[in-house]
């Protein structure tokens, strides 16, 4: 297995926005896009230029403050979305355009009410005027996943005759699986002879649970680009979240063999960000960013970790940028936690007592979730004359 670069698109500003009750403000937008600079990212989605006056000045102010990467504004397979991305980036270092337009038969039937030859006609029209106003057009047929696969190629292939040189697979409705989505990235490969010529970048939505699961296997299958937001926010159920990504394929490098530019030490830095400036809390059991991630309650796990932190750690929390590891005290707390943590708040502990702190400890763990520092010391005052501080 060769190793490849990996891009990483970021969609926080425009699909992340389309979260309920999530409005960034352009002040918002900046700050957020200048740190996704800083994590890594190549492509920074900025928004839907046509969709709002606000969403158009804070697409173009993007484009004209970031250099770090490429900005790039979305578009319908519409003439005038098309114009209003122009006239948003068109005449900045770094932008691009994203256009797209709905190819599966609930879509065409329901949305659009369009023929196949009709929704082809439009791709080869569209895709042909971005291109006279940007270099560089990457082209969505949404709800891919849910598109018969020949004609799929045939929409893929128009827009690549006609300029496109990014093609997105997005699973619009996070319906499909990861033995699917790998099976039709095998059959875009075989039936697509300009596959290598172009980038294909994969963009998953969560409504199953499945849309990191889908995206890594899509990068195993020829994905050489990946669409996400931080912390997964999005419409529904939310989107591919990158730093689970970006995390995995540097944890499990011996199996992906590939590369990025994300600096991960910058990640819970952008996570708490996003989770400030859209008001949606990080969960306690996210991965990587969630503050149960590095913490370890149970006895087992506690004796573990404190003999060898990667028993129970694939990943050191500096590598993310958390300072460090966690252990709280609680019913499930075995004793050599309870000594360490004594131990580091300064007492010096007798064997022949550990049995009767252990005692005190579990009696106030039992009628609460978390034994606190306070109520240690409170334990170590009753066996005063016993136990004594260094």
């Amino acid at each position: 297995m060769t190793t490849k670069q990996i891009q990483f698109f970021d969609t926080t500003l425009r699909d992340g926005e389309q979260t309920i009750g999530v409005n960034f403000s352009i002040e918002d937008k900046i700050r957020i896009a200048k740190q996704l600079v800083n994590w890594g990212v190549d492509v920074i989605e900025a928004g839907f230029p046509v969709a709002s006056k606000n969403d158009f000045k804070s697409v173009r102010k993007i484009g004209q403050e970031i250099t770090g990467c490429k900005v790039t504004g979305l578009a319908r397979c519409v003439k005038k979305d098309i114009d209003a991305v122009s006239a948003a980036l068109g005449d900045t270092p770094n932008g691009q355009i994203h256009v797209f337009i709905a190819t599966s038969p609930i879509h065409r039937e329901a949305k659009l009410h369009m023929t196949k030859d009709e929704v082809i006609e439009t791709i080869e029209n569209c895709v042909s005027y971005a291109h006279q106003k940007f270099e560089h057009v990457e082209f969505s047929p949404e709800d891919a996943t849910r598109t018969e696969w020949n004609f799929l190629v045939k929409a893929i292939r128009t827009a690549i005759f006609a300029g496109a040189d990014v093609i997105n697979i997005p699973d619009t409705t996070g319906y499909t699986n990861p033995e699917e989505i790998s099976e039709l990235f095998d059959y875009l490969k075989d039936n697509i002879p300009e596959f290598d010529e172009v980038v294909f970048s994969i963009h998953c939505h969560n409504d199953l649970g499945m849309a990191t699961a889908n995206a890594l296997a899509a990068i195993q299958h020829g994905a050489t680009r990946v669409e996400g937001t931080i912390n997964g926010i999005g419409e529904r159920a939310g989107n591919t979240a990158l730093e689970e990504i970006a995390t995995t394929l540097m944890v499990r490098k011996d199996f992906y063999q590939v590369e990025t530019n994300i600096c991960l030490t910058k990640t819970f830095e952008i996570a708490k960000m996003v989770s400030q400036k859209s008001k949606m809390q990080i969960p306690n059991n996210k991965p990587i960013t969630g503050t149960n991630a590095f913490s370890h309650e149970s006895g087992i796990h506690q004796d573990g970790f404190l003999k060898n932190h990667a028993t129970y750690e694939i990943l050191t929390p500096q590598s993310v940028g958390v300072a460090h590891s966690s252990i709280p005290l609680g019913k499930l707390s075995g004793s050599h936690a309870v000594i360490v943590k004594l131990e580091e708040m300064g007492y010096k502990i007798d064997k022949d007592i550990t049995k009767d702190i252990f005692i005190k400890f579990k009696a106030i763990a039992d009628n609460q979730p978390i034994v606190s520092d306070d109520d240690l010391v409170q334990i170590m005052n009753e066996i005063q004359g016993v136990a004594s501080k260094k």
